[in-house]
């Protein structure tokens, strides 16, 4: 398609979870939707089938491989493989490397960012977090929320090599100055947490969301439903963890016993907190141990998790978007889009298989 091309896209228009947001087509001129047909029309090439929003990735790392931040090029790739799945829209929760260059690239994904992860010393994956202690947090946490995209990505647990298992990582105290001085500059705060332990004191302290959440308890839960603290499951991550477990399994036994029951109960957790309405949202994990890409299979697991489709599809496309303050197929919104062949709605594998994904107005491939 050319700059000044014109698309038109046909056939099940999915503006909503709502039948009643259901639309028969939309057009796309000068890289906006519009509803209204436009009028003297030339060039029109025409698509159709059932049509979402550019998906969402809410938890995913652009720039950052296992072993830390990575070159340019490579995160160029990492952000067009996702744009190929059909994730248009990505918070990128936490990265060390530089990606404001993508903002200028009108062919690869949006990125919210959550700046750099910021961890508790020697309590983290080397090269990936500042490492501070909590007397900093508040400084580091004002640093971030200024250079972010309104998030601030904490490293809420970690394994304690002393005690050989997972324990939080800031005193309660610290947490909530943080979370606050961030609330007060416009951020909000999400963290990872993989156990039990951080869990209440950062909610209490303020938190609005929470990476993983496998530590979720029948106590916690109405805790989060309460104060409206969102959850990122990242399922297809959390499936690693029987393998993360038996790697540690001579030096960190008890660490390794903890990833194993929480892996055990994941889905249970999961399907917990949604029946108590606790939000949740989909995220992969990609960028540090596993590749990009694979939105289709999270949305997958969280209906595997007893999730109904329809919300499990909501978590990747219209509330994701509200979630993130950014539109969805709205009138003059723009033209960040996916379609299908098949109703995602009545299958959500469906997702796997994009058959056109177009970004900024411009089909992509």
């Amino acid at each position: 398609m050319s700059d000044h091309a014109v698309l038109h896209v046909t056939g099940r228009v999915l503006a909503g979870p709502r039948e009643d947001q259901v639309r028969d087509e939309l057009w796309v001129v000068g890289g906006r939707i519009t509803y209204e047909r436009p009028a003297g029309a030339r060039d029109v090439r025409t698509v159709r089938g059932w049509t979402l929003p550019g998906l969402v990735d809410a938890h995913c790392h652009v720039g950052l491989d296992a072993h830390g931040p990575v070159a340019a090029d490579v995160a160029e790739k990492q952000a067009l493989t996702d744009r190929e799945a059909g994730t248009l829209l990505i918070r990128d929760a936490g990265s060390p490397s530089d990606t404001r260059w993508i903002d200028d690239r009108e062919d690869l994904p949006k990125i919210v960012r959550a700046g750099r992860h910021i961890a508790r010393t020697r309590r983290y994956i080397r090269n990936y977090a500042w490492e501070i202690e909590p007397d900093d947090l508040v400084a580091y946490v004002a640093r971030e929320a200024r250079r972010g995209d309104g998030w601030v990505k904490l490293v809420g647990d970690w394994i304690d090599r002393d005690l050989g298992d997972l324990s939080a990582c800031w005193p309660r105290e610290a947490a909530g100055a943080a979370i606050a001085e961030a609330h007060r500059l416009g951020a909000r705060v999400t963290a990872h947490c993989f156990a039990e332990d951080s869990l209440r004191d950062l909610v209490e302290a303020g938190i609005d969301c929470v990476e993983h959440a496998t530590g979720l308890t029948e106590d916690l839960i109405p805790l989060f439903a309460e104060r409206g603290v969102a959850i990122v499951p990242t399922l297809v991550n959390i499936a690693t963890f029987p393998s993360l477990a038996a790697g540690g399994e001579a030096k960190f036994p008890r660490w390794s016993a903890h990833m194993r029951r929480l892996h055990e109960r994941r889905y249970d957790t999961v399907r917990a907190a949604y029946d108590a309405g606790i939000p949740v949202y989909v995220g992969t994990d990609a960028g540090g141990s596993l590749p990009h890409g694979l939105v289709a299979g999270e949305v997958a697991e969280l209906v595997k998790a007893g999730i109904p489709p329809l919300d499990a599809l909501s978590a990747t496309a219209w509330a994701a978007r509200s979630w993130l303050g950014r539109p969805g197929l709205e009138e003059g919104a723009p033209a960040d889009l996916v379609v299908y062949d098949e109703d995602p709605r009545a299958d959500v594998r469906a997702l796997a298989g994009p058959r056109r994904v177009v970004l900024n107005g411009r089909i992509t491939g």
